[in-house]
C-alpha cells in the first residue's frame, strides 16, 4: 500500500494550469500559493498537445520548468495521466477513437473527453503515455501522486453505442452467457420476437422504435463500466511500477451514474471528487422541492446533496466485502476540485454567498476530507472556461474566494475517523434498472435514495454510503432506500445481519429484480420477502396532481409520486393508507428489527427512521431547515446553510456560517 505524508490537520490545495500563462507566472503563483496556505498543486490532466505535439516527439521542458517551480516553493506536485484530452494529430490519424452517442452520431474533436474506453489504438495510446509519464516523472521528489485521466463519465461519455464498443459489445456477451440461448432467456427475448440465434446480431440498446428492453440497457450498462475499469487497470499498473511510493487517485463528479464507481475505484489508493454545490444544485434538488429549495439554497448549495457525495467518496475505497485490496489511508478522500466562486456550466450561475467557500471546506473536513483543492489558480482568459471563476480573477487580482481562503484556520481542522453507527446502501446496478423503467416521472433512483439520506441527516445522523454487498455489522442501522436488484446471496447477507443484530429499513421497490433484469416469478420482494415479512401487493404512480394519504401512529401524511402495498406474511402493518385504490392495506411494515416503507413521503421518512434509530439506541438531534452536524476526530461542526442568523441549541449561528464544538 502506497500514502501520501500523513497531515496533522485539513490541507489545501489548488488546481493550477502553467500551461495556460505566461512562463514568467509560475514562480510567482508558486511564491503566492505557498502564502496562501496551499501544501498541493494538481496539474496538466489537459495538457497531451503541449506534451506530445506529435506523436513520440514530447516537449518536457516547460512541465519540467513548472514542477520545479512548484517543488522550489514546498509545494507537493499531484500529477495527471493525460488522457482525458486526445490531441488532434492523434484523432484525425485514428478517428475510430471516438466515440458515438445514442443518436449514433459521431462526438467530434473540439471539446474533452472524445473518446471510447473500448478502442484498442486509443488503449495502446494511454499506455505508451502513462508509460513516458512514468518514465519522467515517477521518482520526482516534488510529485507525490497521480490522478488518471480526469471525470470519467463526465458529458456522458462512460457509453460509446458504435465503433469500438459496438463491436466489443457481443463478445462481452459471449464471454458472459456462453451460448445464445443463454442471453435470450436472461433477457426475456421471447418477449416482442427479440430472439437471437447469433452473438454477432447484437448491437447496442439505442434507437429503437419504442422502450428499450431493461436487460440489454443492464448489460450494456455493466459492459461498458467494464471498459473504463479496464482502461483505469492499465494505466494503474504502469504507475505502480514506475512510480512506487506515490498514491493514486481518480476525481469522480457529482451523481455521476455512468458506471459502477466502486468497480473503477478498485486499486485506488483512494478516491477524490469535484465538488460544485451550486451548480449540482441546479440540476438536482431534493424530490418535490423544486424551485423555492432552489432558491433558498442557491448561494450556498444543499447541505445534504454535497454531504452525500462526500459520503459516497468516503466509503468508495476498501469496504468489506468486496474482495478487494484494502487500500484505506488517512489521506482520503480528497475533494480535488472545490467550487471558490461563480461556475460556468449551468444553467444560472449565481455568486456564493460569503462565507460559502469557508462553510464548503469545513463540511468536506467533517465528511472525512483530508485535502480540499480549489478549482482554480487563476480564472482562465481563453476558451470554454472563461466565465468560471478561480482564487484569482482574469487580471491576477485576489477574488473572494482567495480572501476566505486566507483567513480559514487550518488548525481546527484534525484528521481522523468519522464515527457512523448507520450504513446507506447503494448500488449502480439498481440504479441503472430503475431508472430504465421509473414508472413515475417525479422520481428516480438518486430523488428515492437522497431522500432517506436528507432524512437521516436532519435528525443528526452521521452516515456511511456503502456498498450494497458490503459488511454490516459494525452498524446499529442499515437503510436500503433503492436497492431493487436484490440477488438470493445479497439477500442473505441482509439476512444474516438482521439475526446479527443490525436493524434493516427497506424503501419502495425494493428486491423488484432478478440480476437479469426481470422480476421474481415468485413475487416481489424475491428472496427477501421471509426477511420482510412481507409480499408487494400493489403499486401506484401518483401523477403531481395525485397524493395518497397514510394513517398510522404520527397521524396522516401525504405520499407523492409512489405509493406501494403490502400483503403481511409475517410482518405487522405500522401504517396504512386510506381512501384511494389502496385504502386499507399496508404502507409500513415492521417484522422484527426489519421495516419496509412502501410510500414515498419525506414527512413519513423521516417518522419512521426516528422511531427505527430510537429502537436502536443511536441517539438523534433533529434539526431546523438548514442547520446540520457533522462529527469528525472528536469534534462536531455545527454548520448553518441559510441567509440568516439562527439560534439553536443555546447556539448562535451567523448566516452561512460553522463552528467547530470539541466532543
Amino acid at each position: 500500500m502506497t500514502t501520501a505524508p500523513t497531515p496533522p490537520h485539513l490541507l489545501l490545495g489548488s488546481c493550477d494550469y502553467p500551461e495556460h500563462v505566461p512562463r514568467d507566472r509560475w514562480a510567482t503563483y508558486a511564491r503566492m500559493q505557498k502564502e496562501l496556505g496551499l501544501s498541493f498543486v494538481r496539474i496538466a490532466e489537459f495538457a497531451w498537445s503541449r506534451i506530445e505535439p506529435q506523436c513520440g516527439r514530447y516537449d518536457w521542458a516547460w512541465l519540467d520548468q513548472a514542477i520545479e517551480a512548484y517543488h522550489g516553493c514546498g509545494l507537493r506536485v499531484v500529477l495527471c495521466t493525460l488522457t482525458a484530452t486526445p490531441p488532434a494529430w492523434l484523432i484525425r490519424a485514428h478517428p475510430e477513437i471516438l466515440a458515438s452517442d445514442e443518436q449514433g452520431r459521431v462526438r467530434e474533436f473540439g471539446s474533452r473527453r472524445h473518446y471510447d474506453f473500448a478502442s484498442p489504438v486509443y488503449r495502446e495510446h494511454s499506455r505508451r503515455l502513462t508509460l513516458a509519464m512514468a518514465l519522467r516523472y515517477g521518482r520526482h521528489p516534488a510529485v507525490v501522486g497521480w490522478q488518471t485521466d480526469n471525470e470519467f463519465g463526465c458529458h456522458g461519455t462512460t457509453r460509446s453505442y458504435g465503433g469500438a464498443s459496438a463491436a466489443a459489445f457481443p463478445e462481452w456477451l459471449r464471454h458472459r452467457y456462453g451460448v445464445v440461448e443463454r442471453l435470450n432467456e436472461a433477457w426475456g427475448n421471447v418477449f416482442w420476437s427479440m430472439e437471437y440465434t447469433d452473438f454477432s446480431q447484437v448491437r447496442p440498446p439505442m434507437l429503437t422504435v419504442t422502450e428499450l428492453n431493461p436487460s440489454h440497457v443492464l448489460d450494456y450498462a455493466r459492459f461498458a463500466s467494464q471498459q473504463v475499469a479496464d482502461f483505469q487497470k492499465e494505466q494503474l499498473e504502469i504507475l505502480r511500477e514506475m512510480s512506487p511510493g506515490r498514491f493514486i487517485t481518480h476525481n469522480f463528479m457529482i451523481f455521476e451514474s455512468g458506471f459502477d464507481h466502486y468497480q473503477v475505484a478498485q486499486g485506488l489508493d483512494f478516491a477524490t471528487w469535484d465538488n460544485y454545490p451550486l451548480g449540482m444544485l441546479e440540476f438536482f434538488a431534493p424530490s418535490g422541492s423544486g424551485e423555492e429549495v432552489k432558491t433558498r439554497y442557491a448561494r450556498t448549495g444543499h447541505p445534504d446533496l454535497i454531504a452525500f457525495n462526500h459520503d459516497l467518496y468516503r466509503g468508495l475505497v476498501a469496504q468489506p466485502g468486496l474482495g478487494r485490496e484494502g487500500r484505506g489511508t488517512p489521506n482520503g478522500p480528497w475533494v480535488m476540485e472545490q467550487q471558490c466562486g461563480q461556475v460556468n456550466w449551468a444553467p444560472y450561475n449565481p455568486l456564493p454567498a460569503g462565507g460559502a467557500v469557508q462553510l464548503w471546506t469545513a463540511q468536506a473536513w467533517a465528511h472525512g476530507a483530508d485535502v480540499v483543492s480549489y478549482f482554480r489558480w487563476r480564472a482562465a482568459t481563453m476558451a470554454q472556461e472563461v466565465m468560471h471563476s478561480g482564487l484569482l480573477r482574469h487580471d491576477e487580482t485576489p477574488d473572494r474566494g482567495y480572501a476566505e481562503v486566507e483567513t480559514l484556520d487550518q488548525t481546527q481542522f484534525p484528521v481522523g475517523p468519522v464515527p457512523a453507527r448507520v450504513a446507506l446502501l447503494h448500488d449502480y446496478e439498481s440504479l441503472w434498472l430503475y431508472d430504465q423503467q421509473k414508472h413515475s416521472a417525479s422520481l428516480s433512483y438518486w430523488t428515492q435514495t437522497v431522500a432517506y439520506y436528507s432524512a437521516l441527516r436532519s435528525l443528526g445522523i452521521d452516515v456511511d454510503i456503502v456498498h450494497a454487498d458490503a459488511g454490516l455489522s459494525a452498524y446499529a442501522v442499515v437503510v436500503a432506500p433503492a436497492i431493487t436488484l436484490v440477488p438470493p446471496e445479497r439477500a442473505a447477507r441482509w439476512a444474516k445481519a438482521v439475526e446479527g443484530g443490525v436493524a434493516l429499513v427497506c424503501g419502495p421497490r425494493t428486491a423488484f429484480r432478478t440480476p437479469g433484469g426481470q422480476t421474481w416469478e415468485t413475487g416481489q420482494p424475491g428472496p427477501l420477502s421471509d426477511t420482510l415479512g412481507v409480499k408487494l401487493l400493489q403499486y401506484d404512480s401518483l401523477r403531481p396532481t395525485l397524493s395518497q394519504r397514510v394513517s398510522g401512529p404520527g397521524g396522516d401524511v401525504q405520499a407523492h409520486g409512489w405509493a406501494e402495498s403490502y400483503r403481511l406474511q409475517g410482518a405487522e402493518a405500522l401504517y396504512s393508507y386510506s381512501g384511494g385504490p389502496l385504502d386499507g392495506e399496508a404502507a409500513v411494515t415492521r417484522r422484527g428489527q426489519v421495516t419496509t416503507i412502501g410510500a414515498h413521503s419525506p414527512e413519513l421518512i423521516g417518522a419512521v427512521l426516528a422511531d427505527v434509530l430510537q429502537r436502536a439506541g443511536v441517539e438523534t438531534t433533529p434539526l431546523p431547515e438548514g442547520v446540520r452536524l457533522s462529527r469528525r476526530a472528536g469534534r462536531t461542526l455545527v454548520q448553518n446553510w441559510t441567509l440568516d442568523a439562527v439560534q439553536w441549541n443555546g447556539l448562535s449561528l451567523g448566516p452561512v456560517s460553522f463552528m467547530v464544538q470539541e466532543e
